[in-house]
């Protein structure tokens, strides 16, 4: 006999809204542990205003989320110890060097020998030769990897990963891909919001398509594909691309509601002041 595996990350009727702005109206889903799942969605969406929900960061208005088994607005200290957050740009000092900023992180967090910490993650992420560097001369790239490492630093469980390839040239976005994989595969679960369609299907395990404050469809890439008709065989079989399954899915994009996010965030800053 079995036992059910229970999710990383559980997600149940999440409400948020910034007065009348309503950003999350219900958000449903699971996450399996060890997994990479893929928060697909424009600009505007909702995928940030959910990820700081899930980091504790930000309150829900209404319904429930575990995160390592612990209730993020109950037990937010429990999920802080069990996560980390890596947003949209890199958070690293830039007049430190590569070796210096994981082993300043290392000793804020108290652990043993932050300096084989530090070039522990620096041969992980092949930064082993610019770990003496500042991390202003460092590429785009090399400068995500290094903010992904001192996410790391800790062995937290479960990593938050917000649009982590903003910005970055398509060398750099592969090597960000090759680093996400490889957290997957070393057993850390992965929460990825992205708007690139070829990054949700490069990645995912399973992706979640969130679209007006709802997730509108969740499944493996090979789930959603199969919503749309079947191939119509011409010349060449031409099959379902992630952006197919997207458009049909959400529609053409409206340029009024672009800005939904974005507003939700300044409102959010407004009331944190």
């Amino acid at each position: 006999m079995t036992t059910e595996q229970a999710p990383a990350i559980h997600v149940q009727g999440i409400e948020k809204s910034f007065k009348d702005l309503h950003v999350l109206r219900g958000v449903d889903f699971d996450v399996t542990p060890g997994t990479i799942f893929a928060l697909l969605g424009s600009n505007g969406a909702g995928k940030t205003t959910l990820v700081r929900i899930l980091s504790t960061l930000l309150r829900a208005d209404a319904g429930t989320a575990t995160v390592h088994g612990y209730d993020v607005a109950a037990r937010p200290g429990d999920v802080r110890e069990s996560i980390s957050l890596t947003g949209q740009f890199a958070a690293v000092d830039e007049i430190l060097t590569g070796r210096e900023n994981l082993v300043l992180v290392a000793r804020l967090r108290h652990l043993p020998d932050p300096g084989a910490v530090a070039d522990d993650l620096l041969a992980r992420f092949s930064l082993t030769d610019a770990g003496g560097r500042r991390a202003g001369t460092y590429s785009g790239g090399m400068r995500r990897r290094l903010d992904i490492a001192m996410s790391l630093i800790g062995n937290p469980p479960i990593i938050f990963l917000d649009e982590p390839t903003t910005g970055l040239d398509p060398q750099a976005r592969i090597e960000v891909w090759q680093t996400v994989k490889q957290l997957a595969q070393g057993g850390t679960t992965v929460l990825l919001t992205t708007q690139y369609l070829d990054e949700a299907e490069q990645l995912a395990d399973r992706i979640a398509i969130l679209h007006k404050g709802t997730i509108i469809q969740n499944g493996t890439l090979a789930e959603l594909k199969a919503l749309l008709p079947p191939a119509k065989v011409e010349y060449v079989e031409k099959q379902p691309s992630l952006e197919d399954v997207f458009l049909t899915l959400v529609g053409e994009p409206d340029p009024a509601e672009q800005t939904t996010e974005t507003s939700a965030a300044a409102a959010a800053g407004k009331e944190s002041r």
